[in-house]
């Protein structure tokens, strides 16, 4: 059963610093993913892979084609879907692990992981619990848990980041450079995290640069082109 399903998308910048010039990066795409498969983007940089994820999540509008989402049974169009559609099925089905963490300031760690949960009705002793339980299997010592993620290193940062996006389980999951910053050690910890929410059915994409993790992870290579995609 397919979770993703992007048709004919196409996207384009425009360069106002420079005319107001169109710069093109993807066009006529299509992907479909179902739900247990981890798709990895391949391609060289700059073809349009971080665009494709952000476009999936809704950050970027495309000029054309649709994103579909499976949303509480239905397959909704991301692309057209009116915001609080879109918050929903951020809150509920998409979620999303960038490169960088970007938390609210002086918020405990064990809080900004919690806090996906939270916002899905999660009882708080709950939530908190399970933010633990995934910090403590990404090695995040508890002392560090009443801390700001702010004041961590950037591997740190990564595993929190990694934490959160994991914590709700969500069906439908992005992953930009999850295993960027990290060590051999929570590399492998990081690829059993991923191979375990696929296993329980989550549909995965992800642009992961590393050989070695790629074919760790990927059910599926979807190799992309400049200016268009072959599968």
């Amino acid at each position: 059963m397919d979770m993703i399903r992007v048709e004919n998308l196409a996207k384009s910048f425009t360069l106002h610093l420079r005319g107001g010039v169109s710069l093109p990066v993807l066009r006529d795409v299509f992907l479909s993913v179902a739900a247990g498969e981890c798709v990895t983007l391949h391609g060289p940089s700059g073809v349009g892979k971080s665009t494709l994820l952000r476009s999936i999540y809704g950050n970027y509008r495309p000029q054309d084609g649709r994103i579909l989402i499976r949303h509480d049974g239905t397959m909704t169009d991301i692309v057209d879907a009116e915001p609080r559609i879109v918050m929903a099925i951020r809150r509920c089905t998409l979620g999303y692990v960038s490169q960088f963490l970007r938390v609210i300031p002086r918020v405990a760690t064990l809080d900004v992981v919690a806090e996906p949960l939270l916002a899905r009705g999660i009882g708080a002793a709950a939530a908190r619990a399970r933010a633990g339980e995934l910090l403590a299997r990404l090695q995040i010592p508890e002392r560090m848990w009443s801390l700001p993620p702010a004041t961590f290193s950037g591997g740190e940062q990564q595993r929190i980041n990694i934490a959160r996006g994991f914590a709700a389980e969500y069906p439908v999951l992005l992953l930009d450079e999850p295993t960027a910053s990290l060590d051999e050690q929570n590399r492998k910890i990081v690829i059993n995290l991923i191979n375990d929410s696929r296993a329980r059915g989550a549909a995965i994409v992800a642009i992961v640069h590393d050989s070695e993790t790629r074919a760790a992870i990927a059910t599926r290579l979807f190799t992309m082109q400049s200016l268009g995609v072959a599968a």
